[in-house]
């Protein structure tokens, strides 16, 4: 597959992949890639990572049923990032916000607001928190 061969995975096989919703452009969250979780989400159009925490193979959605379609594939001048726009169903974020980037930092560095509406509980999703 031509893609691959632009690609650099890192020393752990891994690329980081930025998740960007489609419509809005909003950034949902950065996960890791290894080739078979790329190939995966190529070939069935769902979203599938590498958890380095948990060394496993996961597709975004499996628990909770938010899951992402893909609707373009990028990668950057590089080749060592991915920007993948998907569509969203539900939260991206496993602490049930839609994007997983929804807390700023205020002008003074010490302090931090949230910046959306959490959409459903984590023990919602997971049956814990």
């Amino acid at each position: 597959m031509a893609l691959f061969e632009h690609l650099k995975f890192n020393s752990d096989g891994l690329v980081p992949a930025i998740i960007q919703e489609a419509a809005t452009g909003r950034v949902l969250m950065m996960a890791w890639m290894n080739r078979a979780s790329l190939e995966k989400t190529i070939a069935t159009g769902r979203t599938h990572f590498w958890s380095r925490s948990r060394q496993k193979f996961w597709m975004k959605g499996e628990s909770s049923g938010h899951t992402q379609t893909v609707k373009d594939i990028a990668f950057d001048c590089d080749g060592d990032t991915l920007l993948i726009q998907v569509e969203q169903a539900g939260a991206a974020c496993h602490e049930g916000f839609h994007s997983c980037f929804f807390r700023s930092s205020l002008k003074d560095g010490d302090s931090i607001k949230v910046t959306e509406e959490r959409l459903v509980e984590p023990e919602k999703i997971y049956g814990k928190k």
